[in-house]
């Protein structure tokens, strides 16, 4: 063994500062969206206060997408999907058109998290 293949053995792999770029995205998503169910809550008009164990969800899921984490992954993939079923069942009966947008936003957030690569990177 040369001193050079010795090197490479002791070095530890390199970790990338922000290995899946997307992944951040969708948690910001989440974050962005739980903050709307707190301010609908807070308002007193919009969500009822049962919604709040969704927004604490949303938070989590969030915050562990962040650190990569599996069961915040299956926390997040559940949730756009579910989101995305639901604003298309509301443009299908009441032909609402940000209810397509975001029904289509979640699909896509829901396909790049069900990607091999994707899965390959968490622990």
């Amino acid at each position: 063994m040369t001193g050079e293949d010795r090197k490479d053995e002791t070095q530890p792999p390199r970790r990338e500062l922000l290995p899946l770029p997307g992944l951040a995205a969708i948690s910001l998503y989440l974050l962005v969206l739980s903050g709307v169910i707190i301010l609908g809550v807070a308002a007193g008009g919009h969500y009822p206060p049962l919604f709040l164990i969704f927004a604490a969800a949303l938070i989590a899921a969030s915050a562990g997408l962040l650190l990569l984490l599996r069961w915040a992954w299956a926390l997040a993939l559940a949730a756009v999907f579910l989101l995305a079923a639901y604003d298309l069942w509301i443009f299908s009966s009441r032909h609402q058109g940000p209810a397509l947008v975001q029904g289509l936003l979640n699909l896509v957030f829901f396909l790049y998290l069900a990607r091999t690569e994707v899965r390959g990177r968490l622990r």
